[in-house]
């Protein structure tokens, strides 16, 4: 059945922030293509119905498997993930048909009295779910208490204030949502390195829906895709999943050298840095690499190499 003659179907878990990003791209996807009726399918996953911490709960999957699930099996056409959720292993039957454009991929500071992270005082109790987050939090020695928490994001920021004096989110989420105005500081990624494809989307279908792949082929945005690529091979080359104490973050700039007029990457380069942080942050790695854009999972693997011969292994422990 082609593409024009059915109803595409897009899969996406039933939270408030998972529906939101699916209608961003859904609107996107159907203001291209209007002729085209798009109905959305709500999806439970284990890492929703689960209030375990995120550690405890499987590790790297536990939001995206019923969704590539319900995928494989013909329920839905097309699945709407956080790019930072997803294994790093690719699943043969299912193309990454789009990465669009990144949000801001930065952490976020959600305080009492609107203070900023060096402002909080000795004994705060800070509030996240990240082992990635608290193991920097910690490696900054600032006194802080840092106390597990899971749950949607009004959840959290309910806490605030209440048990709480402050919770770190992603901005991405906060943005999406239309909560900026409760954001008391992004983080500077010089003191906290986001995950992995943080703030990034990813859009999958059926690998043999060769139409539908070329038609949601419009909602692609390559800077974001070579990114986030450099900053997941990063993440599979070190083996380790969303919930290591493993920050990265890629961005695509002006490249240093000399480059020829014809050169297609338009003179531009991958810049990673990478981060690893024992988890009570008594000690930390951080390095970068850069190379030619059509590089960038080279360049990830290549600084995973460096923090590996540094001794990332024994700092990301069980974690991994």
């Amino acid at each position: 059945m082609t593409v024009s003659a059915r109803t595409i179907r897009v899969g996406t878990r039933a939270s408030l922030l998972a529906r939101t990003q699916t209608e961003l791209v859904v609107r996107s996807f159907s203001a291209i293509h209007q002729d085209l009726p798009v109905e959305t399918v709500l999806v439970s996953t284990h890492g929703d119905r689960s209030a375990a911490p995120l550690d405890q709960l499987g590790g790297t999957g536990v939001f995206v498997s019923a969704l590539r699930d319900a995928l494989l099996a013909g329920e839905i056409d097309v699945a709407v993930h956080s790019y930072k959720d997803l294994p790093t292993a690719s699943v043969p039957e299912i193309a990454l048909a789009a990465v669009p454009r990144r949000e801001d991929p930065r952490d976020a500071l959600v305080a009492r009295d609107a203070m900023t992270l060096l402002e909080l005082p000795s004994g705060a109790r800070v509030g996240t779910g990240s082992p990635r987050r608290g193991a920097q939090l910690r490696a900054l020695d600032l006194g802080l208490e840092l106390v597990p928490i899971r749950g949607n994001v009004d959840t959290r920021l309910a806490r605030v204030g209440d048990d709480l004096d402050a919770v770190v989110l992603a901005a991405a989420g906060l943005h999406r949502l239309g909560r900026n105005d409760v954001i008391t500081e992004l983080l500077d990624p010089i003191l906290v390195l986001p995950a992995a494809a943080q703030g990034a989307l990813a859009i999958e279908c059926r690998a043999d829906d060769a139409e539908l792949c070329s038609l949601l082929a419009c909602l692609d945005d390559n800077p974001s895709r070579v990114a986030v690529a450099a900053e997941r091979s990063l993440l599979a080359a070190l083996e380790a999943g969303c919930t290591a104490p493993v920050g990265a973050l890629a961005e695509v700039v002006e490249s240093g050298d000399d480059l020829a007029v014809s050169d297609p990457s338009g003179g531009l380069e991958i810049f990673l840095r990478g981060s690893v942080t024992a988890i009570d942050g008594s000690d930390a790695l951080r390095l970068s690499a850069s190379g030619p854009l059509n590089t960038a999972e080279d360049v990830g693997r290549r600084l995973a190499a460096e923090l590996l011969e540094l001794g990332a292994t024994t700092m990301m422990g069980s974690s991994k």
